[in-house]
């Protein structure tokens, strides 16, 4: 695996850099030799924050993890990305595209899954035109955190959403 490894905020020490290496490192076994591991390290306030974003074919397996001391992050998100790897394994590797990125004894192995995910509701609704400030509105009119509207600038279908921080995001599709 290889690393990229950056901080916000924070100096990536050598202790840091080697703490990732080794934690993250141990995903090692699940992944090809030429996966590269995302990991970005921040600081705010009194939160230490670790983000891994590992880009295999088809997928994104993605987890960040935040505390009030980044080695106890780092091992956090670790556990995390392993029990997804271990849960969604047949989903993963049953779209095929994403074989070539895994270890054969991954692909092999058989891991028990927690359950299926089950869609149990549907909803339909009319998309009506709006910008995304509009759309910030009516998601907090709605109390939801999440909003899918049809963007009247670009006439695609975005969706905003809610951040921790009392912020907004916007989730445009890329083609």
């Amino acid at each position: 695996m290889r690393f990229i490894i950056t901080g916000r905020n924070i100096d990536v020490t050598e202790g840091l850099r080697n703490a990732v290496q080794e934690k993250i490192g141990k995903l090692e076994k699940y992944f090809t030799k030429d996966t590269e591991v995302h990991v970005t390290l921040s600081v705010e306030k009194e939160r230490q924050k670790i983000e891994v974003t590992i880009p295999v074919k088809g997928n994104i397996i993605r987890s960040e993890q935040v505390s009030s001391d980044m080695y106890v992050s780092i091992d956090l998100v670790e556990e995390i990305i392993e029990r997804q790897l271990k849960k969604y394994k047949n989903k993963i590797i049953d779209k095929n595209q994403a074989r070539d990125s895994f270890t054969p004894e991954y692909i092999d192995k058989d891991y028990e899954e927690d359950e299926e995910v089950k869609i149990i509701r549907t909803k339909k609704f009319g998309i009506k035109p709006m910008d995304p400030e509009e759309a910030c509105v009516q998601m907090e009119l709605l109390g939801h955190n999440f909003y899918v509207f049809r963007n009247s600038e670009t006439d695609e279908v975005n969706v905003v959403y809610k951040r921790k921080s009392n912020t907004y995001g916007l989730i445009e599709p890329e083609f």
